[in-house]
């Protein structure tokens, strides 16, 4: 499954490098490569692009506990199809539950100086439960999302929103959304509540969303500002209220979601980072608007069994589905030595690794037929990766200690692979 995806991965990185390596001689052939190197940078923004459609990269293939493998099409319309108008949509199909997801929307450009959208979009797919995602990370792209592959908590919602997008400045990007939305756990789960027992509910919600980046260094012309040098640190930050009775919502409650992102370069090819989130949910929230903290280790017996893929800023030895917070906090911190240079395409690297999660939930006996602890005591576990050692792939090891400690020493670690590639 995992090579699968890999090899698709590797097969879209080989068409990149092959096109960037060609040599320019003549003012046909630098048009060309002008062409290209627009085309790599389509693809590292998650996009196939052709004349009038972007195909999206995200649907083509993913896997996860739930669905098995995941596949389908997606794409958004480009200026060759409207400047000031655009359609997105994508259509997926489960081969596991047999099912078919789908979305469609599209947007209409107020100004195009600051990049403001109108957008709409009917969507009928699935979301991982205790997850929180921030609106404007949906600018940004990551050709492998580890954690997809182990995921088996998910519930099921029929969403109808509307959002603006602005870019306030090029360093502060911002987005409102306003959603109604249908949601069923796939999952045996009830939401108790002033004696009634919710197995389902309606949900209507409002969201801000920003991202400040404010060492980033930009350079604007006439038609295009793009960013010529990432600086750090980045913040996000995102608020999101329920209103219970507004289009038949069950639930009053309110959200304020966190990330920070501090990038430290020690030397040309030597840096650190240190990521910190945070969340707060008040109010009547069922866990399907909680927090998980990121866990990506599968509950099997050996080590061998559980071995998989390690993510971005996940806690690679807690378990999926083990902590749900209504508070929680996490710290990582990854340190990137010099790569050791053994041979012009052998250049390992390792990556020391700490990370930190605390939490707590109030009302826990709400939360029915589901079976979880909170992070009041703080999670630790520490490990290190070496990265790159064949086609992108490499190898991490962590270890969990401190007090979730648990009895069985095979039980704290977690073995798995690592995929980094880049355009």
């Amino acid at each position: 499954m995992t090579k699968r995806e890999g090899l698709v991965f590797l097969l879209l990185f080989v068409i990149v490098l092959s096109a960037k390596a060609q040599v320019q001689t003549d003012s046909t052939t630098t048009k060309d490569s002008i062409k290209k190197n627009d085309f790599v940078k389509q693809l590292g923004n998650g996009y196939f692009p052709t004349k009038i459609l972007n195909f999206d990269l995200r649907y083509l293939v993913k896997f996860n506990q739930y669905e098995g493998f995941r596949t389908g099409l997606g794409g958004v319309t480009n200026d060759g199809f409207s400047e000031r108008y655009k359609i997105n949509s994508y259509v997926v199909y489960g081969f596991v539950d047999k099912k078919i997801k789908y979305s469609i929307g599209g947007g209409f450009r107020i100004a195009p100086e600051t990049k403001t959208w109108l957008n709409i979009a009917y969507t009928d797919d699935l979301q991982e439960t205790g997850s929180s995602k921030f609106l404007t990370d949906k600018r940004f792209f990551s050709f492998f999302e580890p954690r997809l592959l182990n995921i088996d908590l998910f519930h099921k919602h029929i969403t109808s929103k509307i959002s603006l997008e602005h870019e306030i400045n090029p360093k502060l990007l911002s987005e409102v959304e306003i959603a109604i939305s249908n949601i069923r756990p796939t999952y045996d789960y009830n939401y108790i509540l002033d004696g009634e027992s919710f197995g389902a509910f309606e949900t209507t919600t409002a969201k801000i969303g920003l991202q400040w980046s404010p060492n980033d260094e930009y350079e604007t012309t006439d038609t295009n500002t793009k960013i010529v040098k990432e600086g750090y640190p980045k913040f996000t930050l995102q608020y999101t209220k329920s209103f219970k009775d507004i289009f038949n919502a069950d639930f009053n409650f309110s959200k304020l979601d966190f990330r920070t992102i501090y990038k430290a370069s020690h030397s040309k090819e030597s840096f650190s980072i240190t990521t910190f989130s945070a969340g707060l949910a008040q109010g009547d929230a069922p866990l399907t608007h909680l927090y998980h903290a990121y866990p990506n280790n599968i509950t099997k017996e050996t080590i061998l069994q559980r071995f998989s893929v390690a993510g971005i800023n996940s806690f690679e030895t807690m378990y999926f589905n083990e902590f749900f917070s209504d508070r929680f906090a996490t710290l990582i911190f990854k340190h990137y030595l010099k790569p050791f240079h053994i041979s012009k395409n052998f250049n390992p690297q390792l990556v020391l690794i700490s990370r930190f999660a605390i939490g707590n939930m109030d009302n826990i006996n709400r939360h029915q037929n589901v079976t979880f602890e909170t992070l009041n005591k703080g999670y630790t576990e520490s490990g290190f990766e070496i990265n790159k050692l064949l086609l992108g792939f490499g190898l991490s090891l962590s270890y969990r200690y401190g007090a979730y400690h648990l009895p069985r020493t095979e039980d704290n670690i977690a073995f798995k692979f690592t995929f980094n590639i880049t355009l």
